[in-house]
């Protein structure tokens, strides 16, 4: 199955559509259980998995290589996607983090591997999988973030080895995310939810 970007929300209420378009004869393929927020754009050779989300503003243009996402990963708000011309496509794995404000360039990201906000990865860089870039950090063209550690920095060098805890809170923000997400797309049927909770604005003065 694939995404339907004119489906009704939870209330029958009409989605706005989100910018999803071919370029050439490559066509983007979205799974049907994926989200991806209205104001997103999705162009080209871009393939996204099984309960993965793509928010606001992001950006994923896959017109001169290939984008790959997937099962339970996120991409958040404001990141831009994209991939080399002439040799390397993005690959992005499963249960993978990337948070707001991210580049991600021509580059491969392995399962369960985490981009803090506004981290920039380059051409050729390769993030293992269950690796993890601090927020604002830049890795730098052809290097690899091995599995199980932390690095930071511009450019980016190793800062720790990553501890347990570090890669159980890594993996439950992408488990947040699939619950987040589906709870876009389907409100309260989306349930029941484990790893969200949701907070009503306080009474006004």
């Amino acid at each position: 199955m694939t995404y339907d970007p004119t489906e009704n929300g939870p209330s029958g209420a009409h989605i706005r559509r989100a910018y999803i378009a071919a370029f050439m004869d490559l066509v983007p393929e979205i799974d049907s259980t994926a989200f991806v927020a209205p104001t997103a754009a999705i162009i080209g050779a871009v393939r996204i998995g099984a309960n993965s989300s793509v928010w606001h503003q992001v950006t994923m243009r896959g017109d001169n290589n290939y984008i790959t996402v997937g099962k339970n990963t996120n991409i958040q708000d404001n990141t831009c996607v994209h991939i080399d011309s002439v040799k390397l496509p993005t690959i992005i794995g499963d249960n993978v983090t990337i948070g707001h404000s991210a580049i991600i360039h021509a580059c491969t990201i392995g399962d369960g591997g985490f981009v803090g906000m506004g981290s920039i990865v380059m051409d050729g860089a390769v993030i293992e999988p269950g690796g993890m870039l601090a927020a604002g950090a830049m890795l730098t063209p052809s290097k690899t973030v091995p599995e199980g550690e932390l690095w930071a920095g511009r450019p980016a060098v190793k800062m720790r080895n990553l501890g347990d805890r570090d890669i159980a809170v890594n993996l439950r923000s992408a488990a947040h995310y699939v619950e987040v997400a589906r709870a876009h797309r389907l409100g309260d049927a989306g349930g029941p939810f484990e790893h969200m909770t949701w907070r009503q604005l306080p009474p006004k003065n």
